[in-house]
C-alpha cells in the first residue's frame, strides 16, 4: 500500500486508522462492518496497552449516573462533547461489552464493570472479532507525518485524505496512501504505552488548531509548613516524607478553595506521595487546581479530616481535658486520629495552633492544603488539550484536512475517572468513523456493497 500504487474507481476503499487504544480500535469495528478496508497501525508491539493497565484494578468502562449529569463532567467541552455521547453514551458501552459476550454490573459508586472486573478477557474478545471482520493490524509502525507527496493532486476518480502518510517501521520507512485517515493517537500521559503527543507538531505543521497537552487526573506538589510567597515550594519535611509518602488517606473530604468561596466537598480518599498528593479525590479536583495554579501560582485545597463528625463535636471532643495524656494520645482516644491523619496535623500546623483547642479544631474539620504544581504529564492519568473543536466539523473531519478525522483523548476535553474517560474517546471514534464514511460516499458516489452513507 505505497503512495505511487495505482488507484480507480474499482480499488477498495481504505480507510487508515492510526493508533490502536480504544478510540482506534473502535473506529475500525465501525469501518470495517460498512465493507471498508481497514488498515490499522500503531507504534507499539501490541494494541490497547493503556486499556489493559487501567484494568489492573477492575476495568471501569462507563458511569449509570443520569445522562445530563454524565455531560456534565466535561466542563467546559460538555457542548462539543454531547452530540457524540447522544450518538453513543453509557449505555451503548454496555451494549457493545455485551456484544462480546462480556456482561457487566454496575457497582455502588454507579460506575460500571465487567463482571470479573478484567480488562484482558474483554480486549482478546474484541481483536478476535475485529480480525474475523478483516482488520489488518500493523504493529511497530510510527506514524512520523506525510511523504513528499502530500501536497500533490488528488486523483479525481477516487480522492485520497491529504497525501501519503509516512511510517516509521522496523524495515525501513513506509509511505501509505488511504482514501481516509482516522487518527487516534491518544494524548500524552503514560507515553511509555504509545501516546507521547508527538502528533501535536506534526498536525500542527498542517494547519490543525491545537490546544497545549497539559495534565489531567494528576497528582500535585504540596508547599509544607515552611512555605513563603517567595519560596512556595518547599514540599513535605523529610520526616514526614520518609514516614508516611505512600499512605492513604481514606475516608476525608476535600474542597478547593477559590477566593472567597469553595467547592462542594467530595468525600473519599487520597494517597501522600514523595511531593505532595495524588489519587481519586484529588483527581476530581485537578481539572480545577490546574487552572487555578496557572493564574495564581497556587491551589488551596481544604481537608476535612473527619468529614462524619460536626465542628461542634470536634471543638467539644478537642476542649476535653486529657490530663497527662499527650496530644497524639487525645486525638486518637477521642476523635480516632492517628497515623497520617495525626501527622499531617503536626506537618501543617505551626506549634502554636496544635496546643490551642479552637484553631486545632477548626483545622481537624479545614486543613489548608496548598498545591503549586501539577505533576508532569508522563505521570497523569489522562490529558487536558488537543485538536480543538472548532478545528473540525461535526463529523471530527479536520477543516485544514479534507478526509482526515480526530478522535478520542487527542480533542480537546477532559473529565475525571469513573467511566467517562472511555465512554467519550469511543464515542468521538464512532462519530469520526461514521463522518469518514460519509465524506468517502459523498467523494466516491457510494461505498463498497453500493451503500451510501446515512449519517
Amino acid at each position: 500500500m505505497t503512495s505511487n500504487e495505482p488507484r480507480g474507481p474499482a480499488t477498495p476503499v481504505r480507510v487508515a486508522v492510526i493508533g490502536g487504544g480504544p478510540a482506534g480500535l473502535m473506529a475500525a469495528q465501525v469501518l470495517c462492518r460498512r465493507g471498508v478496508r481497514v488498515d490499522l497501525f500503531d507504534a507499539m508491539p501490541s494494541v490497547g496497552r493503556k486499556f489493559l493497565l487501567a484494568g489492573k484494578g477492575g476495568l471501569n468502562l462507563t458511569h449509570g449516573e443520569d445522562f445530563d449529569a454524565f455531560v456534565t463532567r466535561f466542563g467546559a467541552a460538555a457542548t462539543s462533547v454531547e452530540p457524540l455521547l447522544r450518538r453513543f453514551g453509557p449505555t451503548d458501552v454496555r451494549a457493545w461489552a455485551e456484544g462480546l459476550s462480556v456482561a457487566t454490573f454496575t457497582g455502588t459508586s454507579g460506575r460500571v464493570f465487567p463482571v470479573d472486573l478484567k480488562a484482558a478477557p474483554l480486549l482478546r474478545a474484541w481483536l478476535h472479532r475485529l480480525r474475523a471482520d478483516g482488520v489488518a493490524f500493523h504493529m511497530r509502525h510510527r506514524w512520523t507525518g506525510w511523504a513528499a507527496d502530500a501536497a500533490g493532486p488528488a486523483d479525481e476518480a477516487a480522492p485520497r485524505a491529504a497525501g501519503s502518510l509516512r511510517f516509521s517501521t522496523p524495515t525501513g520507512e513506509l509511505d501509505v496512501a488511504p482514501d481516509a485517515v482516522v487518527f487516534a493517537l491518544g494524548g500524552a500521559s503514560w507515553p511509555q504505552l504509545g501516546s507521547d503527543g508527538a502528533w501535536v507538531a506534526l498536525l500542527e505543521g498542517r494547519g490543525v488548531a491545537v490546544t497545549p497537552l497539559q495534565p489531567s487526573n494528576c497528582g500535585f506538589d504540596v508547599a509544607g509548613r515552611g512555605a513563603t510567597e517567595a519560596e512556595p515550594t518547599s514540599g513535605w519535611s523529610e520526616h514526614f516524607r520518609t514516614r508516611f509518602a505512600g499512605s492513604p488517606l481514606k475516608n476525608v473530604a476535600l474542597s478547593l478553595t477559590a477566593d472567597a468561596a469553595s467547592s462542594a466537598p467530595r468525600i473519599g480518599e487520597f494517597v501522600v506521595t514523595e511531593t505532595g498528593v495524588e489519587g481519586s479525590l484529588v483527581y476530581a479536583l485537578s481539572a480545577a487546581a490546574r487552572e487555578r495554579i496557572e493564574r495564581h501560582g497556587r491551589a488551596v485545597l481544604q481537608l476535612d479530616l473527619l468529614p462524619g463528625r460536626s465542628a461542634e463535636f470536634v471543638l467539644a471532643e478537642v476542649m476535653r481535658p486529657r490530663g497527662a495524656r499527650s496530644l497524639a494520645t487525645h486525638l486518637k482516644s477521642r476523635l480516632g486520629l492517628d497515623g497520617v491523619k495525626a501527622a499531617l496535623l503536626h506537618e501543617l500546623l505551626p506549634r502554636v495552633a496544635l496546643v490551642d483547642p479552637q484553631r486545632l479544631a477548626t483545622a481537624i474539620k479545614s486543613l489548608p492544603l496548598t498545591l503549586t504544581a501539577s505533576r508532569p504529564i508522563a505521570e497523569a492519568i489522562s490529558s487536558a488539550g488537543g485538536v480543538r473543536f472548532d478545528a473540525l466539523d461535526a463529523r471530527l473531519m479536520s477543516t485544514a484536512l479534507p478526509g482526515v478525522f480526530c478522535c478520542g483523548e487527542m480533542l480537546d476535553w477532559e473529565a475525571p475517572t469513573g467511566g467517562y474517560l472511555l465512554t467519550a474517546s469511543m464515542a468521538s471514534a464512532v462519530v469520526a468513523a461514521e463522518g469518514a464514511l460519509h465524506w468517502l460516499g459523498a467523494v466516491r458516489g457510494g461505498l463498497p456493497n453500493g451503500t451510501t452513507p446515512t449519517r
